[in-house]
């Protein structure tokens, strides 16, 4: 017998996406199966979905095994997947169960085939040839006959549905019933190549003889704001497909993704696979089974794609590598870009981590030589590096009321007079961070958490930020019943826009805000509209920081340059170092100059000092060696233990008895500092107390984490969860 077959009653280890501790023996089903079969089995009085991970261990009553149910109509999951998936899980300590439910993530895999219409070249020509039909009919010649949806075919074309149903009326198109789970159309690499610089050139190549290798190997792909790092990356892409491997790139946001689909479509002749939140459920489905099946050679995706069941993954780019949105915070919690590295080193992948201002984990390895190194040091084409200064907000006598200084704003009516754009940016999204009574001094708070809620006056709400609970704006306090005397207090995005239309009244002001647009195609709109001159001031979060091209923008003015400082987060200065180099990168993107000011109250602050000299460099040495000093990431581990629970004696008494039996942890040179309340102590209505274990960077950390938490089971509705790597401390 074949040693991954297994015959009809064979004894068989099933991994269910139960919570579960353990694989569960079933009968093999009539026809047998393989191992890595996806398998729906009985358990309980339910069916649930499972994959065959091995030789069943006998270790139970066998008249009592009952039988697989089915094998499902897909692609079984490849030796590598389940190797990443249990390398991941050891990795960060997370059960296999949570983790194959990562991997499975898709509606629908055992359903039965569906059907959807599509259009085909017809039998006859129609007898009257208008422009739009002219179109339509180019489409298919372009594209050699293929099937199109009907809006697919609509949008290829440039025409309405209305013309696709006309002509398959007249015959000139054909309108069939196929499966919907079909391949993606297949993508070109020498479709739509462009000419790039002499820097961009020898990048390409080096990525390119990367790609050709089969081997595994990461790059850190480093390239300053506007110099074409997606073009480089592109061409290691173009490589890959020609030597018949499957592509992923990661993109931190969904609003990113519309744009670059229309890059990857120029550049390949046609559109890859989609895998985020904004895609539909039954495209999901269709990716899913497409990426096993080898019917799709390039997935663009959230950090989520890493987990889908590649055929054959040849290269992973993981754009804007800096960026924490890749870490995940709830569930399992992982960094994709680790994971992006470890699925790499399994599968003999290219990895290429692209940012123009790097992790210090990401700088380390290549200064160590684990990565490659590749660096882009010029804009792209006539568009030059921004000019970058501060206004020093202690000479400035602005009232309360205002955020936008003298200076600044003078900057902006010199842009407008030019015709140009102006980007005023703050991280705070809303109104206002906080609303007070100017009574009793009581700020409004969440009831869920311990946070304060944040006006949001576009929606009439109050939200908190960590849970989504809201609630109207009072006009009363709820503490001392004072009428009227609810205040916001500081400024969020919101409350800056109200200001440049006043400031500005003849001006066009557009906000850029996560949580003003309803759909990702809302948001695609509304950037496309201001690229296209739409507005004449852009007010943004970070949002506006994310690889966004705004040809006539030449001003950004960070109006708290000093947000980011404050606290004791260890990555505080390097983020605001980021943040801050992204956000000014977006100015002169085009031939026009370009200008970023930041207003600051610290001009003298060692990070403001590191952005004006443009030494990134030396930021960059200089944080290293202080994370060094005192043993922190990447120099050392970290990882994270938080307790929550409804009970908050019974949260703080768990982590006492933890703090008093950590022996495991110390016996590998490893501290335990806490417990302590969270930064947060209470989200959804759960206390939380929080660990910090600190350790050597060479220390097997994991495995004395499992030891150190396995001598205790929480009880009742306690939780104990452990994060590797922490990215945030709240």
């Amino acid at each position: 017998m074949d040693q991954d077959f297994f015959d009809e009653g064979a004894l068989v280890a099933v991994m269910t996406t139960q919570p579960l501790d353990r694989t569960l023996d079933y009968k093999a089903p009539e026809g047998g199966c393989f191992v890595g079969a996806f398998v729906e089995v009985p358990l309980g009085p339910r069916k649930v979905l499972g994959v065959v991970w091995g030789v069943g261990k006998g270790d139970f009553d066998l008249s009592k095994i009952r039988s697989v149910v089915r094998v499902l109509d897909v692609a079984p999951m490849r030796e590598e997947m389940r190797l990443f998936l249990e390398k991941a899980a050891a990795y960060t300590l997370t059960s296999m169960p949570a983790m194959l439910r990562l991997a499975t993530r898709a509606p629908g895999l055992g359903d039965p085939l569906s059907m959807r219409k599509v259009y085909r070249p017809g039998d006859t020509l129609p007898e009257r040839m208008t422009d739009a039909r002219k179109r339509v009919l180019a489409v298919f010649e372009e594209y050699g006959g293929l099937s199109f949806t009907l809006r697919e075919l609509a949008e290829m074309a440039g025409t309405s549905s209305s013309v696709v149903k006309g002509m398959v009326k007249l015959g000139a198109v054909a309108e069939v019933a196929t499966p919907r789970d079909t391949p993606f159309q297949r993508l070109d690499p020498e479709w739509g190549s462009k000419e790039l610089t002499e820097d961009q050139t020898l990048a390409a190549e080096h990525l390119r003889q990367r790609a050709k290798t089969g081997d595994y190997g990461t790059t850190l792909l480093r390239g300053v704001t506007g110099s074409g790092k997606t073009e480089v990356y592109l061409e290691a892409v173009a490589e890959c497909l020609r030597q018949g491997r499957q592509a992923l790139v990661l993109l931190p946001e969904i609003a990113l993704t519309a744009e670059f689909l229309s890059r990857v479509q120029a550049r390949f002749g046609a559109k890859p696979a989609e895998w985020h939140s904004g895609v539909t459920m039954t495209e999901r489905r269709r990716t899913w089974k497409m990426v096993g099946q080898g019917g799709a050679q390039m997935v663009i995706g959230a950090r989520s794609a890493l987990f889908l069941p590649y055929q054959d993954l040849g290269l992973i780019i993981v754009d804007e590598e800096h960026d924490t949105s890749y870490k995940q915070e709830d569930g399992v919690l992982y960094n994709a870009r680790d994971m992006a590295v470890l699925r790499a080193s399994i599968c003999g992948s290219q990895v290429v981590l692209a940012s123009a201002t790097p992790s210090l984990e990401s700088w380390a390895n290549a200064e160590a030589g684990k990565y490659d190194k590749i660096e882009l040091t010029s804009r792209y084409g006539a568009a030059v590096m921004p000019r970058m200064g501060t206004i020093d907000m202690r000479a400035e006598a602005l009232p309360s009321s205002r955020w936008v200084s003298e200076e600044l704003k003078k900057r902006v009516e010199r842009r407008l007079e030019l015709g140009e754009q102006s980007l005023l940016f703050i991280n705070r999204r809303g109104y206002a961070p906080i609303t007070m009574c100017r009574a009793c001094g009581h700020q409004i708070g969440c009831d869920q958490c311990d946070s304060r809620m944040v006006e949001h006056r576009f929606q009439k709400r109050l939200i908190c930020h960590q849970c989504g609970e809201s609630k109207p704006i009072p006009t009363q306090c709820p503490s001392c019943e004072a009428e009227d005397r609810m205040a916001p207090i500081g400024p969020g995005v919101e409350r800056l826009a109200e200001e440049a239309m006043a400031l500005f009244p003849q001006a066009r002001v557009a906000v850029l805000s996560s949580d003003r647009f309803g759909s990702a195609r809302a948001l695609k709109a509304e950037i496309e509209a201001i690229a296209a001159g739409g507005c004449d001031i852009i007010v943004g979060t970070q949002l506006v920081a994310k690889g966004h091209n705004f040809p006539l923008l030449t001003l950004v003015g960070v109006i708290d340059a000093d947000l980011g400082l404050h606290g004791s987060d260890l990555r505080a200065s390097e983020r605001t170092f980021q943040l801050m180099r992204q956000v000014s990168g977006r100015a002169g993107r085009s031939e026009t100059p370009g200008e970023a000011v930041m207003q600051t109250y610290q001009p003298e602050h060692p990070v403001i000092r590191a952005i004006l000299a443009g030494d990134e460099e030396g930021f960059w040495k200089a944080e290293a060696a202080q994370r060094e000093a005192a043993g922190m990431p990447p120099f050392g581990r970290l990882a994270g233990i938080v307790i929550s629970g409804s009970d908050a004696h019974q949260v703080m008494e768990l982590g006492m008895a933890l703090a008093r039996s950590d022996g495991a942890v110390r016996s590998v040179g490893g501290q335990v500092f806490g417990p302590a309340p969270a930064p947060i102590a209470r989200v959804r209505g759960r206390h939380r107390v929080r660990l910090l274990v600190k350790a050597g960077k060479g220390v097997a950390l994991q495995r004395a984490i499992s030891e150190w938490v396995g001598q205790f089971q929480p009880k009742g509705d306690l939780r104990l969860a452990v994060d590797i790597d922490p990215q945030s401390f709240y």
